[in-house]
């Protein structure tokens, strides 16, 4: 018995998971505003009635999301991301205070600077959770690979 709850429990998980990554699309680009210096858009798009946590959630309870990128010698960022979108600010009482959260789409920028005329990449991933007024799917996690320069 023991060994098949095991492979049904990874199962579910991966399928949960996976159901995060279809309730969010993410498309990536990257903008010159000016000598080596690039703006990299990460826009999400969240589907039906979903909402995903901004990156200061409010306070504890929704993971927040968050942005981790892969050292790359001919880069460095700028600041931190930012984040562009009409945020929402709601009291949800599965966390018993206000949070903030994007429903629809929202933009995170994030500006690097090459160190040198090249071609390279800023890569990473991005980690986000999603609720509805139903449920909240478990935090996901989406790899970011974007190609500035050149």
């Amino acid at each position: 018995m023991k060994a098949l709850f095991l492979p049904a429990l990874l199962l579910v998980s991966v399928l949960t998971i996976a159901q995060s990554n279809r309730e969010v699309k993410w498309d990536y680009s990257a903008k010159k505003i000016a000598d080596r210096t690039y703006e990299v858009h990460m826009t999400a798009t969240i589907n039906g009635d979903y909402h995903m946590y901004a990156q200061n959630v409010g306070g504890d309870g929704p993971v927040p999301t968050s942005f981790s990128f892969s050292k790359n010698p001919l880069l460095i960022t700028e600041g931190k991301v930012k984040e562009a979108g009409k945020m929402v600010k709601k009291f949800e009482s599965a966390w018993n205070h206000n949070v903030n959260y994007y429903e629809g789409k929202v933009d995170f920028v994030q500006v690097v600077k090459l160190k040198a005329n090249a071609k390279t990449s800023l890569s990473g991933k991005v980690e986000f959770m999603v609720c509805n007024e139903k449920q909240c799917l478990p935090p996901a996690e989406v790899p970011i690979n974007v190609n500035v320069g050149g």
